[in-house]
Parts: structure tokens; sequence; C-alpha cells
């Protein structure tokens, strides 16, 4: 995997416990916290009012039927559209 490296400050708990993880596990594991925290961010922007749903699921880089799911998981009642309604029926 080619990329750039990068220097972080661990609190020591949690750098012992990643200190003998591979680059791969790792790397996905900040991807998939950085999709989590994008999903978060974009939700509570959508259940504030600053925008709508379809924008929300922009901001969090998925699609608004994988937005709705995270939102139901959240307590939250997305819109429902023709087509959110015919992929979670099929």
């Amino acid at each position: 995997m080619s990329g750039e490296t990068l220097m972080l400050t661990l609190p020591a708990p949690l750098a012992h416990e990643l200190g003998s993880a591979t680059q791969e596990f790792l790397a996905d594991l900040l991807e998939r916290g950085l999709r989590e925290v994008k999903v978060e961010r974009a939700l509570e922007r959508y259940a504030r009012g600053d925008m709508s749903f379809g924008a929300a699921a922009q901001q969090a880089g998925v699609s608004q039927t994988d937005l709705s799911r995270f939102a139901y998981a959240r307590g939250l009642e997305p819109p429902f559209s023709a087509q959110t309604l015919t992929e979670e029926l099929g």
C-alpha cells in the first residue's frame, strides 16, 4: 500500500493496545472511524435542520439509503423516498 506517513501521539493505554497491530489493520480502523464521524456529523446537522437529508448523505459520503440505516440506528426518522422504500422491501 502506498501512502503518506502520519505521526500521532496517543494516550499510553491506546498506544499499548495498538502497538502490535498491522498497518493494514490501523488503516482500516482509521477509515471506519472517519466514516463514522462523517456520518455522525451529517446526521447532527440534518437533525438540527441545517441541511436536507440528501445533502447530509453527500457530506457523509454515503448513499441516502445507507444514511437512512445509520439514522434509524440512532433513533432518527429519515424521510422515505420511493427508491429507499423499494430497496428496504426488496
